[in-house]
């Protein structure tokens, strides 16, 4: 099994340097350390039976296991398990991420939307892991390393990513979303979501708004989804039980303008089939 906590060390030994690669940081700032996550509360994601790409496994099946993911002993940051196997035994590494939507019930892996990026980072730069605070709260692949299989086909790794969170009603709360796991041209191999398994009563999916024609979005740090649909912009709340929608009118003129120039830099999020 190996064991990420001391991922620069790795990166040095392959001769990767802090400087070989650019931070960038997000649009709302840099991520923030999470320290007040709830101890003893478990999410765990299983792989389905059957892989999203079919081509990946012409004869059926997918890569097999699962994710499961706890607050640290201290409740700062999260700790990842990853126990997979049956991995492609061609067109690795791959990368994976937590995704902002839910997988569907027909298991569709394009439906889950773009990476989590509640700092609204993008992915103009790729994430620099001596820098894990500037990378998107959803790049865990970039953070800490794509997935190389052994020869058997099987990939065990944990690690603690401090910028994750088991808190529900922050951006960085992944429980109500998915991840997903691609090959090295965005193609999504499979994908599965987070569900609750210790520490409380499962928790409910919340269903993060569809976009459709011009609208955009974006994941807010203190939880939530700000939209634009056309008009004017919309906040929907998925903090809590419920989840509550506020739209104001259509902005016209210089408001209008300026309102259209802050949609543009949340529209990044929105590309279904983006890694």
């Amino acid at each position: 099994m190996r064991v990420s906590n001391n991922l620069s060390l790795v990166l040095l030994a392959a001769g990767v340097t802090a400087q070989s690669v650019e931070p960038e940081t997000g649009k709302l700032g840099d991520a923030t350390i999470v320290s007040n996550n709830p101890v003893g509360v478990v999410y765990k994601a299983v792989l389905p039976a059957e892989a999203w790409f079919k081509p990946a496994y012409p004869d059926g099946g997918n890569i097999e296991g699962e994710i499961t993911a706890v607050a640290a002993e201290s409740g700062e940051g999260v700790v990842y398990t990853y126990k997979l196997s049956n991995l492609p035994k061609e067109g690795g590494p791959f990368p994976y991420h937590l995704h902002v939507a839910p997988v569907p019930a027909d298991g569709n892996c394009t439906v889950t939307l773009a990476h989590l990026d509640p700092f609204i980072r993008g992915e103009n730069t790729s994430c620099n892991p001596f820098a894990p605070q500037t990378c998107q709260v959803g790049d865990l692949s970039g953070k800490f390393g794509e997935i190389r299989p052994e020869e058997d086909g099987t990939w065990e790794t944990t690690y603690t990513d401090l910028y994750s969170s088991t808190l529900e009603g922050l951006g960085s709360f992944f429980g109500n979303r998915s991840i997903v796991f691609h090959y090295p041209n965005k193609t999504r191999i499979s994908c599965a979501n987070f569900e609750k398994v210790e520490g409380g009563v499962s928790s409910s999916v919340t269903v993060l708004p569809t976009v459709t024609g011009n609208g955009s979005y974006t994941i807010l740090p203190t939880g939530g989804v700000s939209t634009t649909t056309g008009g004017g912009p919309s906040t929907t709340s998925d903090a809590g039980a419920g989840t509550e929608t506020t739209t104001s009118p259509p902005l016209s003129g210089a408001a209008g303008l300026r309102g259209s120039a802050v949609g543009a830099l949340v529209v990044g999020a929105v590309v279904m089939f983006m890694l």
